[in-house]
C-alpha cells in the first residue's frame, strides 16, 4: 500500500489561501467523481474544513506513492489556481507520515482548538462521501477505519475531550466577552444550520444568550435546529433586516463566496445601525463576510485565524494530556502499518499452512492405518496432537514475519521462507 497526502492547513497557510482551495460538499462530490474517472487505480478521500484542505490518495503494491505533483495540480486545478501561486503553502506527506497525520487529525491533536469535537465528524463525512462515490477502496477503508478507532481511544483514554471545547467556545469566551458584558439582552443571528451553528448556540446559551434568530437557505434545517434551541427562524430574504437588528452574528454557511460584501454592508446595513456595536464571528471557509467589513466603525469582525492566540492558550492548558495521546497515535500507527504489511505476507502464510496440512493429513492417515482399530477418543487426541505440533512449528516464522513487518524489513524474510520451503510464487 502506498499513501500520499497533499494539502494545506492552518499551520502553514492563512485563511486567504485556504478559502481559495476550499471545497463545498457539492464541489467535493464532483471533484471525487472526476478523480475516480481520471485516476481509476488511485483511491482518494477529500477532507475540506475551515482549518484544512487535504487530498488523501492510495495505490496498491510496493512501488512509489501517488505522484505529489499530480495530487497538488489536481487540488489547485479544480479551482483554476496556478500551482506556483500556492505551492509554498502546500504540504506533501507519504507513507507512515500520512498515517500519523490522519490519526492526529481525527483525534483532534492537529486542530486549532485541541480536543474540539467537530473534526471527527468531518473526517467521517469525508470518508463516507468517498465511499458513496466509489473513490475509496480497501486501502482508504483501512486507513480511515483505523483513524476513527484511534480518535475513540484518545477520547476514552485521555481527558483532552473531557471539557467540551470548540472554535465557537473560544471565540465567545475570548472575543465576544470583551465587547459585551452580558448576552441575555442581545439579539443573536446565526447564519447557517450545520454542526458549527449548533455548537455556537450551545455556548451562547451557556453564556446567557436567550434571543436567537436562524437564517438558512434550507428552511427545514433551520426549523429543526430552532426547535432544539428555542430559536426563531427568519426567511433568507430577511438577511438585511436581521443584520440591522442583530448584536452578534455567527456565520457558518458553505456558500463558497461572500454573502455580505463591503459595498452591500455600507449601503444596506451600516447606515441603519448608526454605529451600534456589531460582533461578527465568521466561521465559514470561504469567508461569508468580506474582511474589510471589520474596518467599519462599531464593527468587530473575527475569522478562524483571529482565534490562533486563544487556541494556543487552550493547547497549553491541555499539554499534560498530550504525551498520552501522542503515545496512542504512535502505538496505533505501528499497529496499522504492521497489519498492512502482514497482508502482503498472508498469501505465503496461507500457502505454507496448506502445504503443511497436506503433509499432516498424509502422515495422520499413515499412522491411523498402522494403529488399526482405535477408539474415537484416542483418534481425536492424535489429531489434536498433530494440529498443535503444526501450529507450534509455524508460530516462529509467522512471528518473525510480524517482527520484521514492524520494521518494514519483511520482504527479505518472505523471499527466504519461500525458497526455504520451496513455495511457488
Amino acid at each position: 500500500m502506498n499513501l500520499r497526502m497533499v494539502g494545506c492547513t492552518h499551520h502553514e497557510s492563512n485563511i486567504a489561501v485556504r478559502e481559495r482551495l476550499a471545497f463545498t460538499p457539492d464541489q467535493a462530490a464532483d471533484a471525487l467523481a472526476t478523480w475516480r474517472a481520471s485516476h481509476p487505480d488511485v483511491e482518494a478521500v477529500l477532507l475540506s474544513t475551515c482549518n484544512r484542505v487535504e487530498l488523501y490518495a492510495a495505490t496498491a503494491g510496493d512501488g512509489p506513492p501517488p505522484n505529489e505533483s499530480m495530487v497538488a495540480e489536481y487540488l489547485t486545478g479544480w479551482h483554476s489556481i496556478p500551482l506556483e501561486e500556492v505551492a509554498g503553502h502546500l504540504v506533501s506527506l507519504d507513507g507512515r507520515a500520512v498515517v500519523e497525520h490522519l490519526f492526529r487529525v481525527a483525534a483532534s491533536l492537529d486542530s486549532m482548538v485541541v480536543g474540539e469535537p467537530q473534526i471527527l465528524a468531518q473526517v467521517k463525512q469525508a470518508y463516507e462521501l468517498a465511499c458513496e462515490l466509489g473513490s475509496a477502496g480497501p486501502h482508504m477503508h483501512g486507513c480511515f477505519q483505523a483513524a476513527l478507532r484511534v480518535a475513540r481511544r484518545v477520547t476514552g483514554e485521555t481527558s483532552l475531550h473531557r471539557h467540551r471545547v470548540s472554535i465557537p467556545s473560544v471565540a465567545i469566551a475570548d472575543f465576544a466577552g470583551r465587547i459585551f458584558e452580558t448576552f441575555d439582552d442581545k439579539h443573536v443571528l446565526v447564519i447557517g444550520a450545520g454542526e458549527m451553528a449548533d455548537e455556537t448556540l450551545r455556548y451562547l446559551q451557556d453564556a446567557g444568550a436567550r434571543r436567537f434568530t436562524l437564517l438558512n437557505r434550507d428552511p427545514k434545517r433551520a426549523e429543526a435546529l430552532a426547535t432544539e434551541w428555542n430559536a426563531t427562524v427568519a426567511p433568507w430574504g430577511e438577511l438585511h433586516q436581521q443584520l440591522v437588528r442583530a448584536d452578534l452574528v455567527i456565520s457558518t454557511t458553505g456558500a463558497g463566496h461572500p454573502i455580505v460584501t463591503l459595498d452591500y454592508f455600507r449601503k444596506q446595513i451600516a447606515a441603519e445601525r448608526k454605529q451600534r456595536p456589531l460582533f461578527i464571528l465568521d466561521l465559514a471557509l470561504p469567508r461569508d463576510f468580506e474582511p474589510s467589513i471589520g474596518d467599519e466603525l462599531g464593527t468587530y469582525l473575527y475569522s478562524i485565524d483571529d482565534l490562533s492566540l486563544a487556541c494556543e492558550q487552550n493547547r497549553k492548558s491541555r499539554e499534560r494530556e498530550l504525551p498520552r495521546a501522542e503515545h496512542i497515535i504512535s502505538d496505533e500507527t505501528v499497529r496499522f502499518l504492521t497489519d498492512a504489511r502482514m497482508q502482503t505476507s498472508s498469501p505465503l502464510i496461507v500457502q505454507l499452512r496448506e502445504e503443511w496440512d497436506v503433509v499432516k493429513q498424509a502422515e495422520l492417515a499413515r499412522l491411523m492405518n498402522k494403529l488399526g482399530d482405535v477408539d474415537e477418543s484416542t483418534r481425536q487426541e492424535v489429531i489434536r496432537f498433530a494440529d498443535r505440533l503444526m501450529n507450534k512449528l509455524l508460530h516462529p516464522p509467522i512471528q518473525s514475519l510480524r517482527d520484521e513487518a514492524e520494521r518494514d524489513n519483511h520482504r527479505g524474510l518472505l523471499e527466504a521462507l519461500r525458497r526455504l520451503f520451496q513455495l511457488r510464487e
